[in-house]
């Protein structure tokens, strides 16, 4: 068994958007999610943003979060930091809005904008190359009370020494995914040792059971109240 340390956490909510664990966690609840600008996110300009679809925004956004709470934003060369995240629909609100614009004159009017974002995996590609991430990006089909086969990816990842540090999280612009709600969620997990300061510990049991802190996790909903504790 291997215990995960969460060194970094980074969330979109209908409430807005933020970093870190403890009392500021968000409660995340049915509604519409913020359209985030640049500067929600980033700092400087940044034109690639704007051209985002609303899911990778959101997906990027909770990324860019984890990784600067974890003070992993900046960086001058590549890492090796794996991400894998879980989502319910995915892009299909994209896949709809392209495929209507295929249905029209056989497809000559085709959007090529939309085509990009038309892969649920769009975001992490974007998120490996605005932060030098050379490590398996992933995006698994998530039932929406089973959150616990991306944090087994994580964490076997780290366990097998695959990798040193993963993001994991989900992203969904509806109630499909495992919260229930719209938003996106990412904690970065590096493997757990005497040196760590972080209060949050993941793990799995020798059942396989998904545990934080050495108590059991039933779902993601738990696992949020435990980052509001910590």
């Amino acid at each position: 068994m291997v215990e995960c340390s969460v060194c970094g956490c980074g969330w979109v909510s209908v409430d807005g958007c933020g970093a870190g664990c403890g009392s500021g966690q968000p409660a995340f609840t049915d509604g519409t999610l913020p359209r985030l600008q640049r500067k929600d996110v980033f700092a400087t300009p940044d034109r690639s943003f704007g051209r985002l679809d609303d899911f990778c925004r959101t997906g990027l956004a909770a990324i860019t979060f984890a990784l600067r709470d974890a003070g992993l934003e900046q960086w001058s060369e590549k890492r090796p930091i794996a991400v894998y995240a879980a989502s319910g629909n995915g892009c299909l609100a994209v896949d709809r809005a392209y495929y209507a614009t295929v249905a029209t004159d056989n497809g000559a009017l085709a959007s090529p904008q939309l085509f990009a974002y038309t892969l649920p995996n769009t975001f992490l590609g974007e998120a490996a190359r605005r932060f030098g991430l050379c490590g398996n990006c992933m995006v698994i089909n998530c039932a929406r009370d089973n959150f616990a086969a991306v944090l087994h990816c994580a964490i076997d990842s780290i366990a097998s020494a695959e990798h040193e540090q993963v993001l994991v999280g989900y992203c969904d612009l509806d109630i499909s995914g495992p919260l229930k709600a719209p938003g996106a969620l990412f904690l970065l997990l590096r493997r757990r040792d005497e040196n760590s300061s972080s209060a949050l510990h993941i793990s799995t049991d020798t059942t396989g059971a998904i545990r934080c802190n050495g108590e059991p996790l039933a779902d993601i909903g738990d696992l949020l109240a435990e980052l509001g504790n910590g």
